[in-house]
């Protein structure tokens, strides 16, 4: 987990839950707690090897509907790693920003939502 070129944005509460700022181009970046970091990437491996196992479905001729359902399986697993991860975000980034003011982050959250259900 890099971090360099990272400066902690002044509304942060403990030191996992910092947003960041690059200081090379302004984007917002979150500082997470290696447990949360570990949790985040065995999930998308996890996804990783069910696309994967697509891939192998296809290129054996496996039937449709075999196909299908790993297709649905890993659409589950995107959309529950989506829902812990916001989650994380509300309690952590969007608590913090309200905290300091930041109305704008219930603005983003709104149009995050609105993505997220199309």
């Amino acid at each position: 987990m890099a971090k360099k070129n990272m400066i902690p944005d002044a509304s942060s509460e403990t030191a996992a839950e910092k947003n960041l700022t690059c200081e090379n181009c302004g984007n917002r970046k979150k500082a997470r707690s290696e447990k949360e970091y570990q949790t985040m990437m065995n999930r998308l491996k996890r996804i990783e090897g069910q696309v994967r196992g697509l891939e192998r479905l296809l290129e054996e001729d496996a039937y449709c509907v075999n196909i299908l359902t790993q297709v649905m399986a890993v659409n589950s697993a995107l959309n529950s790693f989506s829902k812990e991860l916001l989650a994380a975000h509300v309690k952590t980034c969007v608590k913090n920003d309200i905290l300091a003011g930041k109305d704008e982050s219930i603005d983003e959250l709104l149009t995050v939502f609105q993505k997220l259900m199309k």
